[in-house]
């Protein structure tokens, strides 16, 4: 966890990480949808690219020069449990139980939460497990 969150800890990280699941991958989008300043973009892109997080992609409208766009990579994709299970968090402990989104499972529409799971698909509660040092 440590280590993880050397990586991911700061609040533009988590804010750029945000617009990737969302879908958005160009450079001047997410700038302008965080107002983030040039600087600390380029540094927290950097950075992802480096760790294996996003995968830079190249791009080109037409008449404009190659400008490059961020995808998650697989692992990068794997971080979406855990940024789940803090929205949730969030929303039951900051924003008293107001989602400002939703995740609905494609085919039933039902709401979806982070949880464990057994290896029976069935929730187990924090307190039920025990964690084993390795």
């Amino acid at each position: 966890m440590a280590l993880a969150t050397e990586i991911l800890s700061d609040r533009w990280t988590l804010l750029i990480l945000r617009e990737a699941f969302y879908g958005v991958k160009r450079y001047d989008d997410m700038r302008s949808d965080l107002g983030i300043p040039r600087s600390v973009l380029t540094e927290r892109l950097k950075r992802l690219v480096e760790f294996g997080i996003f995968i830079r992609e190249p791009y080109r409208e037409a008449g404009a020069r190659t400008r490059y766009a961020y995808g998650l990579s697989q692992k990068g994709a794997e971080l979406g449990l855990p940024i789940l299970a803090l929205m949730q968090w969030g929303d039951k402990h900051i924003n008293q139980n107001e989602p400002a989104i939703e995740i609905l499972d494609r085919k039933s529409g039902k709401r979806q939460f982070v949880a464990l799971v057994g290896d029976d698909a069935k929730a187990t509660k924090l307190a039920d497990v025990r964690i084993a040092v390795l």
